[in-house]
């Protein structure tokens, strides 16, 4: 068994709310998970307002297929989420 993992970290702009953070994080959450069907959640920073922490998985029986899944996630989240990504990681772990 494969998970293949996913960290992004976001600065948001314009945010003046953590209402307003929520209904970003809440909508790239959605996404992801419809689109990719991935378990994603925000990992920290909840209580900031300039930046966002979001972690995604996939279970998967080959690596390759794992990490191309979330790459191809990540392309989504670059084109269609209003915030500037300031760091991402992948990483893969064989149970």
């Amino acid at each position: 068994m494969i998970v293949s993992m996913m960290k992004v970290l976001f600065a948001l702009s314009g945010i003046e709310s953590l209402k307003d953070k929520r209904q970003i994080v809440r909508s790239v959450r959605d996404k992801l998970q419809k689109k990719f069907r991935l378990s994603v959640a925000e990992v920290a920073l909840q209580d900031s307002l300039a930046f966002a922490e979001m972690g995604a998985a996939l279970v998967s029986n080959d690596k390759d297929f794992g990490e191309t899944v979330l790459r191809k996630a990540f392309t989504m989240i670059e084109n269609d989420v209003p915030a500037r990504i300031e760091d991402v990681s992948f990483y893969s772990e064989e149970f």
